[in-house]
């Protein structure tokens, strides 16, 4: 057990990593674009933080949490999600009082004790976004806007908006009777937990995911029929907004989402099977329920990092690869380390990818380093070539080699960068 990581996480390394990295850049660089500022928040909460803002009757609450007493006796809670904890920020650090609305962005570990799967670790990764501040379904529309040029960026062409509007508190309360009523003639068809759920939380039946109640909930009211004109107005607006723009989407009214904070929009990005590559909406009450003097209005999304790895080896999707080793700088002998390893680093510091023998290799053995690690280009230094001044720059390609004085062998390797 000491050699093997715990169930539900993995190791980054190589070609994953790579492409992680990649990933990571692309969504920074878009959010940078969007003047949306990063924010990173601890790993580990307040466990009533969770309870509070993700709600207590939501499955990550009720059975997902990594939950423990720390040595003061305070209840802990791993992060499951990013939004809370950013919202917990927010507020901590009265960023209400900036100009407004406040963008937000993360890149984070969550955790969730659920079942492996792929695209869904126990440890896994998140970029998010949270918009505080503004009421106005433009928020959505950044939102979305920022999750289709990022999908658009990565090489992804099977993933579909879906949208819905599950109202605010004003018209879930007629929502809520309506699907009671429902569900009550039916409460034997149904799981034990979503029997329970019928007086705690009706809406959260809606996010089962147990096959059996499934016929059941596809035939339950939607909260889409049910919203008030404030509610109706915002979602009506959005979708002009979207249209306009040119971003397709579908109206989907089986989507709630899986937390309690959600107001009004949800959305979620699906491929062609209903996998979710990344889900999000607004949540006005979100930062009340974490500080009861406070009612800003908010907005955001989560993105799987795992998640978008998954779509990318579904679709066959290849990233930009990784930057090559442009030049192999050999050793021979000791008195050569010092001069070859100028040259190495005048290269790196250049910008260039170069690698040397750190290992005594024999010159052969160097060579045959050099082509496993697929090196553009190879030089050897030694004795004569520091006393001569002068060294064979090898095409590792063509097997054409080129003289250079040592002091251009920078220059020349830059120009073939170029």
């Amino acid at each position: 057990m000491i050699t093997q990581a715990p169930r539900g996480t993995q190791d980054w390394y190589g070609d994953t990593m790579h492409n992680r990295t990649v990933i990571e850049k692309i969504c920074r660089d878009e959010a940078e674009k969007y003047n949306i500022k990063e924010i990173i928040t601890p790993v580990f909460e307040h466990t009533v933080l969770f309870q509070r803002g993700v709600g207590e009757t939501t499955d990550v609450v009720q059975k997902e949490m990594y939950t423990f007493n720390d040595r003061g006796d305070r209840s802990i809670t791993l992060k499951p999600e990013g939004t809370a904890g950013a919202i917990r920020a927010y507020l901590e650090h009265n960023m209400y009082a900036d100009p407004a609305p406040k963008k937000l962005f993360y890149v984070t570990p969550a955790f969730r004790y659920e079942k492996p799967q792929s695209g869904r670790l126990r440890q896994h990764h998140q970029f998010g976004v949270e918009i505080v501040g503004s009421k106005s379904p433009m928020v959505e529309v950044e939102l979305i806007s920022l999750i289709s040029t990022i999908i658009k960026k990565l090489g992804l062409k099977d993933a579909k908006l879906h949208i819905n509007s599950i109202g605010c508190a004003n018209c879930r309360k007629t929502y809520n009777e309506a699907l009671l009523k429902y569900l009550s003639s039916h409460e034997d068809e149904l799981c034990e937990t979503c029997r329970e759920r019928m007086n705690k939380n009706p809406l959260r039946i809606l996010d089962c995911k147990v096959d059996a109640d499934k016929d059941v909930i596809k035939n339950a009211p939607r909260t889409i029929e049910y919203l008030d004109d404030e509610c109706r107005e915002h979602f009506e607006e959005l979708k002009s907004i979207l249209t306009e723009l040119g971003i397709p989407f579908e109206v989907d009214t089986g989507i709630v989402r899986g937390l309690d904070y959600y107001t009004k929009t949800v959305f979620e990005f699906v491929n062609s099977e209903g996998f979710t590559l990344c889900g999000g909406g607004r949540y006005d009450g979100l930062v009340h329920e974490i500080d009861e003097k406070q009612d800003i209005p908010s907005a955001g999304f989560g993105m799987g990092l795992e998640r978008i790895l998954y779509f990318l080896d579904k679709e066959g999707v290849e990233l930009e690869p990784e930057k090559p080793v442009s030049l192999y700088v050999g050793i021979l002998g000791k008195e050569a380390k010092a001069k070859a390893y100028s040259i190495v680093k005048n290269l790196r510091d250049s910008g260039v990818v170069v690698e040397t023998d750190y290992m005594d290799r024999s010159v052969k053995a160097q060579m045959k380093y050099a082509n496993k690690i697929n090196a553009a280009y190879t030089v050897i230094i030694g004795e004569n070539e520091i006393n001569d001044g002068e060294a064979n720059v090898k095409n590792m390609e063509t097997g054409e080699q080129v003289k250079l004085s040592l002091d251009k062998i920078v220059d020349y390797i830059n120009g073939k960068e170029e």
